[in-house]
């Protein structure tokens, strides 16, 4: 099975995606770690992505298409794959479709930005083990220390309110879109996002009929 997980930032998906990888045994395919292993390797495309990166520009559609297109043809997709991350844009899902991925259904899980906002500026991780907390859900027995090693709790950069609205409108403006792209396809699957990860996980199963 070929999927794609759609879905605003903190509204799960990678989340979702590990689960689905371990059931369903087929890898993960994250734009993120698929560029870092094409540095690492030194490949055509990962040499280019390179080139952009260490001029602090962002690597262009045409080369990220080319590292997944990679991607994809490893042994291990061929069983089926899970696409986190990508496409991100109509012209990326209009490549993927032109590369002959056969995309068997996309998984958009839906939360209210205002949950997101709560739930991502609420997040705070100890700044010596990386342990996370949250100040309403997974509260540390003293606060602002970890109850682990006694570090200090601090709250990411990408989880202050700002941040996280400015990631918002970029989804919304930019990958929201394919939502509609890919029901007219047919292939959407719409889970809205529960209060635990164990109530989604159940209701994207339920979606997929896995």
């Amino acid at each position: 099975m070929n999927i794609i997980m759609l879905g605003a930032p903190g509204a799960g998906k990678g989340t979702q995606a590990a689960v689905l990888c371990e059931h369903l045994n087929i890898p993960t395919i994250s734009t993120g770690n698929i560029i870092r292993e094409a540095l690492r390797t030194g490949t055509e495309m990962g040499l280019k992505a390179k080139s952009y990166m260490d001029a602090g520009q962002l690597v262009p559609d045409e080369v990220v298409i080319g590292i997944v297109k990679d991607r994809l043809q490893e042994d291990d997709c061929k069983n089926g794959y899970i696409l986190d991350g990508f496409p991100r844009t109509i012209p990326q899902a209009e490549a993927l479709d032109e590369m002959g991925a056969n995309i068997d259904c996309v998984i958009d899980i839906e939360v209210e930005d205002d949950v997101i906002v709560n739930r991502l500026s609420g997040r705070r991780v100890c700044e010596n083990c990386g342990r996370p907390y949250h100040i309403e859900s997974l509260k540390p027995k003293v606060d602002g220390v970890c109850d682990d090693c006694n570090g200090a709790l601090v709250q990411r950069k990408d989880d202050q309110i700002d941040t996280i609205k400015n990631r918002l409108d970029i989804y919304h403006k930019e990958t929201e879109p394919l939502v509609n792209y890919y029901k007219a396809q047919g292939k959407l699957k719409v889970v809205v996002g529960k209060d635990t990860v164990k109530e989604t996980t159940e209701a994207v199963f339920k979606a997929i009929e896995v």
